[in-house]
């Protein structure tokens, strides 16, 4: 049938087995995000496949990731504005948190962008939520060029690839938020050690000590953590 999938059930779980292996890999965000879409492009034999993400304070989905059986086809789609929840049928997946399969996306009265669709050859769309805890962090995308029926099974096989994407992607998150966050308490212990050693050799107050700090990084166009490195290294140099 027109858009279905050519690879083997073995193929697909193996496809399915890699985006499994990026839930506890060490690659960056956008890495994951495009092996994603190649993988489920792969998977589902897709014309393309995108991945948005959501933006929880501006509360819309953005692309961040596509996959095109034709390169000559990825301008006018990767233009595409983004939407707010509950706009267009990737919204209403996102307020809803349920798959949404559309036989004809030209046709769709919730699509939002038919002259696109007609342009790129895209037919038939299946968009199922990226879950995390029943929390919706974004959509995976699937569109064919011919009309497609998409079956219980490729709606299954879809969500659980989405379901392991959202994995991966939360854990590269917390990742990030992990190391910022340590990164945030070295700076602190940094600047804590460099305002004692102010506040002892030149009888500064704790407010004099941070602001000497803060008024030399804004002169000198450093941070505040490299100019109480300086600081502290001084002070080592003197004691030895």
């Amino acid at each position: 049938m027109p858009g279905k999938s050519k690879l083997s059930y073995a193929q697909q779980l193996k496809a399915i087995s890699k985006v499994s292996e990026a839930v506890v890999s060490n690659l960056y965000l956008e890495d994951i995000l495009r092996l994603i879409t190649t993988l489920t492009g792969e998977i589902m034999g897709s014309r393309i496949c995108s991945l948005a993400l959501l933006d929880e304070e501006k509360q819309e989905l953005s692309i961040r990731a596509t996959h095109f059986l034709s390169e000559e086809f990825c301008e006018g789609y990767t233009q595409k504005p983004n939407l707010k929840i509950g706009e267009g049928i990737a919204g209403q997946v996102v307020l809803k948190n349920q798959p949404q399969a559309v036989l004809d996306v030209t046709k769709e009265k919730g699509y939002k962008y038919k002259e696109m669709a007609k342009k790129e050859g895209l037919v038939s769309m299946l968009c199922v939520p990226l879950c995390v805890k029943d929390r919706v962090i974004g959509v995976l995308m699937s569109y064919t060029s011919m009309p497609h029926k998409f079956t219980k099974s490729e709606i299954t096989t879809l969500t659980t690839v989405a379901n392991q994407a959202a994995i991966a992607i939360e854990n590269t998150n917390l990742i990030v938020k992990t190391k910022l966050i340590q990164e945030e308490l070295e700076t602190r212990k940094v600047i804590e050690k460099a305002k004692g050693i102010l506040m002892k050799e030149q009888r500064f107050s704790e407010e004099e000590a941070y602001k000497r700090i803060q008024k030399q990084a804004m002169n000198m166009r450093k941070s505040m953590k490299e100019i109480a490195e300086a600081i502290i290294l001084t002070k080592e140099i003197e004691r030895e």
